[in-house]
């Protein structure tokens, strides 16, 4: 196994088969927690041993519900963002879903009132564990102001790392305290992404399945979307 670069604290995700064993510890690296996705297996790492205990042992001392921030443009949402929403409950108690903008150079397709609406729309099933929101400026801002300490971020292609290492730096370099897991994408969706979906659909092309209903028959002109008061 090569080295791994994580500081005290930092948490790493490993995805592994059914027939593979998640260790209980490797070097530094101590097993919080462990999920199954069918034939997936997820197991989350935290560097520096057992000194700040095991997630469970900090919920049942009264630490509280656990809460993770998973940001993007979302212009539209897909069912690759979905899948990562809905992974991620299984780790996190709550999840923010924030659209981020600029309101300066901001050429999305959707407004960020229309994105908002579309994700609460489609979460709507899981109650107040998703919240859609939106936001401008620094994410770790944002997320400080929600009282949270965990950025989600998803990975598709290996070129998505390079980027999203660069700004998980920078984001530790400004707020210390905040911690970022990378979730992979799932195998149906390890392609999509908002913008090909659009370019897609003004090619004539059909992005059934790529996209949620609601998304789809927005894409496709089929109605408005009805902003709620409350954003």
């Amino acid at each position: 196994m090569p080295p791994i670069v994580v500081v005290d604290g930092g948490w790493i995700v490993v995805e592994h088969g059914r027939g593979e064993d998640a260790a209980p510890e490797i070097g530094r690296l101590t097993r919080e927690l462990s999920r199954r996705y069918g034939d997936t297996h997820i197991a989350l790492y935290r560097a520096g041993g057992r000194a700040r205990g095991t997630m469970a042992k900090r919920k049942a001392a009264g630490s509280g519900t656990t809460l993770a921030v998973y940001a993007g443009s979302f212009d539209p949402i897909t069912n690759g963002h979905v899948d990562i929403i809905e992974r991620s409950l299984q780790v996190f108690d709550r999840v923010i879903v924030a659209v981020a903008y600029n309101i300066n150079k901001d050429s999305a397709t959707f407004t960020p009132d229309e994105r908002v609406k579309m994700i609460a729309d489609v979460f709507r099933r899981h109650g107040g564990r998703v919240v859609a929101d939106r936001f401008t400026g620094l994410l770790v801002d944002y997320v400080e102001r929600m009282k949270a300490k965990v950025i989600i971020r998803g990975l598709r292609a290996v070129a998505d790392f390079e980027y999203e290492f660069q700004m998980t730096m920078m984001n530790r370099h400004l707020k210390s305290d905040i911690e970022t897991i990378f979730m992979m994408a799932g195998e149906a969706h390890f392609y999509t992404s908002s913008r090909l979906v659009k370019e897609v659909v003004t090619l004539g092309g059909d992005v059934e399945g790529l996209v949620p209903d609601v998304v789809l028959k927005r894409l496709e002109g089929e109605g408005p979307v009805v902003i709620a008061s409350s954003w």
